[in-house]
């Protein structure tokens, strides 16, 4: 399984070593989205207003601008630049966070929690988002159970936010 862990754990993807930056999270609000059920705060925007392709080529947290923005799944996704929004739009799900964006041990567990963007990993070329760096680090402790837990949990949680929306 190739990791790349960040929210400044140390982190081993083919013995390289790297250092995610810890960054403050606002407060969303848990919503679904049009379709699918997409972890957004109360003006629409997912992510807590962070660039979900800097994860993958900054290799770490990076907040978005409102003038880079797309629209994907019923969410606002906002990007640090054109180029960035413009990769997310040929390929969204290559860059979309698992599970609506929200809390991958959550979802492991059967249930969804908001997000820390500075809690965060790369899994075989996914990326996944979690509560706080705390979670994150016991997330870690055995990210393939989890994704299969949350891979097995997600389509019944999905339905649900999707109905109360």
């Amino acid at each position: 399984m190739n990791r790349i862990f960040g929210c400044g754990a140390l982190v081993s993807a083919a013995g390289v070593i790297l250092l995610g930056a810890s960054l403050a999270a606002g407060v969303a609000s848990l919503t679904a989205g049009e379709g699918q059920a997409v972890n957004r705060d109360r003006q629409g925007v997912a992510i807590d207003g962070y660039d979900p392709v800097a994860y993958f080529v900054d290799g770490k947290p990076v907040r978005g601008l409102a003038e880079y923005e797309q629209t994907w799944n019923g969410a606002r996704y906002r990007f640090a630049s054109a180029a960035n929004r413009d990769r997310f739009a040929n390929s969204p799900e290559s860059f979309a966070p698992q599970y609506g964006g929200f809390c991958a041990y959550a979802v492991s567990r059967g249930y969804t929690a908001d997000i820390d963007p500075a809690a965060w990993s790369i899994v075989d070329g996914k990326l996944y988002l979690n509560y706080s760096i705390r979670v994150q680090r016991t997330w870690e402790g055995d990210a393939a159970g989890n994704i299969r837990k949350a891979d097995a949990n997600w389509p019944t949680l999905r339905g649900k936010l999707e109905k109360e929306e």
